[in-house]
């Protein structure tokens, strides 16, 4: 699981960075309209849109409070890859010693 902690790490300190820079540079609010106008760009939207369903569904699958899907769902929607990210460290840390990819991917069993 080592090398998913890596993953997942650099993953997260990556977009932390690169978010920090773009804000920094550019106010994404006043740009937004300029954004609009370019295909590629809401294309890119859609897919990143996508993407981040495909991850909550899987997060609605495992976890069980409803409260938590719908925090994750927002933190999905509004944080994209850096919620993701945390999410899977969270995971990730949370499994025991002999617990393997099954157990991280899998809903536990109900008591």
């Amino acid at each position: 699981m080592l090398i998913l902690k890596v993953i997942y790490s650099a993953i997260l300190i990556f977009m932390i960075y690169a978010t920090t820079m773009a804000s920094l540079q550019l106010n994404l609010l006043t740009h937004l309209p300029t954004l609009i106008q370019d295909p590629w760009a809401v294309m890119t939207l859609y897919d990143a849109y996508f993407a981040f369903l495909f991850f909550y569904l899987w997060v609605h699958y495992k976890e069980d409070s409803i409260f938590f899907r719908i925090f994750m769902f927002i933190m999905i929607a509004s944080l994209g890859t850096m919620a993701m990210s945390i999410y899977m460290l969270v995971q990730i840390f949370k499994l025991k010693e002999n617990e393997g990819i099954e157990t991280l991917l899998l809903k536990k069993a109900s008591k």
